[in-house]
């Protein structure tokens, strides 16, 4: 069922330590205009053919939360992200934005920032913005700053990630409450698709294991730091799906909750995505994933369709040094 994209380590090794992966200098997205933007092939996964931006903006629109997978270093998909997210707010009352991209710890700052009660420049100070942010994140915060849309940084806090990432997740129950609370409530790490995918990302060309190592096979190093990598995963996943679901049952069951992550987060509907449909399964989602390649026409799009309800094919420019 679920295809897999052969990939490096580094990225996520990054993402769990440090928040993000690797940021570029970009030129600006463009501002987008509804059904605008940069006019990447859409392509739906219900009929396997190439789709207009408006006819993936009318279906998403429809759903109650909206996953948009990212690739963080990728000028055109930042693009497609602002004409989709303009697009779903041209056509619904009631948007949440929710982020990847700010964690937990700074709700308060970006409330303080959308409301006018502190200035940008603090803001910017003091709420860790990934490097990438002027570009790439503002025009998304900016829209809903406009528009008074709330937005929700839905990420647990980098250091606590990067603690479960050194000593594990049961190192989560021996926090103080305040740091706590910045944690999902429930969080669960199992050896599912979504596991055997993590692993093999891990163990792209570095000879990670392919399989959780048991007693009967004592683990090597790297088996056991993928383990732990794995499970500071799980609690960005499960963090980030409990801040989706609090979001929109505070927002209410007229809401939708259009959230942007880094597409293993939510590819195949697993990861992020899974967590909110375990916690509301009766909620309407939709998958979008972006796919950044040379030429977006010549792509093999049935070898992308499982990844989500939508594929976003962008063409991939070189980042702009």
């Amino acid at each position: 069922m679920f295809r897999h994209v052969r990939l490096t380590a580094g990225p996520i090794v990054v993402a769990l330590l440090t928040g993000c992966a690797g940021a570029r200098a970009s030129t600006a997205p463009t501002t987008a205009s509804g059904d605008g933007g940069a006019s990447p092939r859409v392509v739906s996964a219900a009929s396997g053919r190439t789709v207009s931006f408006a006819q993936m903006a009318d279906d998403a629109a429809k759903a109650d939360v909206v996953f948009f997978g990212e690739q963080h270093d990728d000028a055109e998909t930042h693009r497609a992200e602002l004409a989709l997210l303009s697009a779903i707010g041209d056509r619904r009352s009631t948007v949440v934005l929710s982020l990847e991209m700010f964690e937990r710890d700074v709700q308060q700052l970006l409330d303080a920032y959308l409301t006018g009660g502190l200035s940008e420049t603090d803001f910017r100070a003091q709420a860790r913005p990934w490097p990438n942010y002027e570009t790439d994140y503002r025009p998304l915060l900016e829209l809903a700053k406009a528009r008074h849309w709330p937005v929700v940084a839905s990420n647990v806090p980098r250091r606590l990630a990067s603690m479960v990432s050194r000593k594990g997740l049961s190192a989560v129950d021996t926090l103080a409450a305040v740091d706590r609370a910045y944690v999902a409530q429930q969080s669960l790490c199992p050896k599912d698709q979504y596991y055997t995918n993590f692993v093999e990302v891990m163990g792209g060309g570095h000879g990670a294991a392919t399989a959780a190592p048991t007693s009967a096979s004592p683990a090597s190093p790297m088996a056991g730091m993928t383990e732990l990598f794995y499970q500071a995963q799980c609690i960005k996943d499960e963090t980030m799906a409990e801040s989706i679901v609090r979001a929109r049952e505070k927002a209410g069951p007229q809401s939708i909750v259009v959230h942007f992550n880094g597409a293993f987060h939510t590819d195949f509907g697993l990861g992020t995505a899974a967590r909110v449909t375990r916690r509301l399964p009766n909620v309407k989602t939709v998958v979008v994933s972006a796919v950044p390649t040379p030429d977006p026409m010549a792509a093999n799009a049935k070898e992308l369709l499982d990844r989500g309800q939508y594929i976003i094919i962008v063409k991939r420019l070189a980042p702009t040094r």
